[in-house]
């Protein structure tokens, strides 16, 4: 099964099985409506743009370095919203079942998240995910790449009722998440691949990366 048709199924099951009361669903999905709206998606890095670099420690506190791992092949990252996030955690399980394919083809994979690193532990647990995720303190890279976004005061207090805590799953006050955005980033540090979309849940397939990742070891050979 493709990942958006699991992300498909998760949503109906969700709605069908009453788990959510009915008017949270309803003010779920405005609230993605509203981001939808408000195009803070088109302020994100796209394809062509030069990407920012970074060092961030992994669930373990190792420092990882995008610019060591580009010596070493294209780079394959995914902004995530944290281990609180179902439809985050079957992408990531979908992206732990194409790694093999990614890093045959010269490339890292990695995941990156606004929460703590207990929770960073937490989400290569419960997913089993043979690939590192990043502890973006503070949002100061989904920032630089132009994903990170404040929720509105609506927002939160939904959140709250549903027991995401942002403040205590991210280690910090500012209500704030990445848009969920996959991206390639060639050698050169220049994005190969870009995909943002502010509906949490519609996800790219990991499929997608291997033209792109093909495409970019033909131009090396070349």
């Amino acid at each position: 099964m493709r990942l958006q048709e699991k992300l498909d199924a998760f949503t109906s099951d969700l709605i069908k099985s009453g788990q959510i009361p009915e008017p949270i669903v309803k003010r779920l999905i405005a609230g993605i409506q509203e981001l939808v709206a408000s195009g803070k998606s088109e302020r994100a890095l796209k394809a062509g743009d030069v990407a920012p670099s970074f060092t961030l420690p992994d669930e373990s506190g190792r420092l990882v370095s995008s610019v060591k791992l580009l010596g070493q092949g294209p780079l394959v990252i995914s902004f995530y919203r944290g281990v609180w996030c179902p439809y985050c955690n079957i992408e990531l399980q979908a992206l732990e079942e194409a790694r093999a394919d990614i890093e045959a083809r010269g490339a890292s994979l990695i995941a990156v998240s606004m929460q703590n690193a207990a929770n960073s532990r937490k989400s290569v647990r419960e997913n089993k995910l043979g690939f590192p995720v990043l502890v973006d303190a503070g949002g100061k890279i989904s920032n630089k790449f132009g994903l990170r976004y404040a929720l509105s005061p609506e927002t939160i207090e939904l959140y709250r009722t549903l027991g995401n805590d942002l403040e205590a799953i991210n280690g910090e006050s500012s209500w704030s998440l990445p848009m969920p955005g996959r991206y390639v980033v060639g050698q050169d540090g220049v994005i190969a691949f870009a995909e943002v979309n502010p509906d949490y849940t519609h996800r790219p397939e990991p499929s997608d990366l291997l033209p792109i990742l093909d495409q970019l070891a033909r131009a090396k050979a070349d």
